[in-house]
């Protein structure tokens, strides 16, 4: 992260406002459709973050491109953003109010990685058992496929992980051997 203070700051800025006018869900979606156009344009990106554009061109390129399909909150808060010289700091804005958001609305982040695809069915099942391990919390699961694990899962929440993965398994019996601590109760 380049400044968290300041992006959580401007996040929660937007936030405290998107609340006090009753528009939360709707600038959410606004976040979430600028977080995927950062995600899915590097050049965006790069405009964002380019000393040598100008912030009236910055912000035309904006305009263009959320115009009519944002709220006028989100367009004002842009604007706001990018006339103080913060519009490098954008994506992480961006990041630390969905963030804030799912704090907020008590929405906990799960991430299950396997080593081949689930189904809809399984991962229907897996997100009701960690749903049940996280009282008053709805879940928001998203997954991924690593095929070195082999087998088994990853499952991360709270800043926490759970390796139920065949990976870690043979790394800690290689760990076991290669500590060789049974030779000496051998003897």
């Amino acid at each position: 992260m380049l400044n968290p203070r300041l992006a959580a700051r401007y996040a929660k800025s937007l936030l405290d406002i998107a609340i006090e006018q009753n528009k939360l869900d709707a600038i959410y979606q606004d976040m979430l459709g600028l977080n995927a156009a950062f995600a899915g344009s590097r050049d965006f990106v790069m405009l964002m973050r380019s000393p040598i554009v100008k912030a009236d061109a910055k912000y035309k390129v904006v305009k263009a491109v959320t115009e009519g399909r944002v709220d006028a909150i989100t367009e004002g808060f842009i604007q706001l953003i990018i006339s103080k010289g913060r519009e490098f700091f954008l994506q992480e804005i961006v990041n630390a109010f969905i963030t804030q958001y799912k704090v907020h609305n008590h929405i906990n982040e799960v991430k299950l990685t396997t080593a081949t695809p689930l189904n809809e069915e399984m991962t229907n099942v897996i997100k009701a058992k960690v749903a049940a391990q996280f009282a008053n919390m709805s879940i928001d699961l998203s997954t991924a496929v690593d095929e070195s694990l082999m087998g088994g899962f990853v499952l991360e929440a709270n800043n926490n992980v759970f390796d139920a993965s065949i990976l870690r398994d043979l790394n800690d019996i290689k760990k076991q051997f290669l500590k060789n601590e049974y030779i000496p109760n051998i003897r």
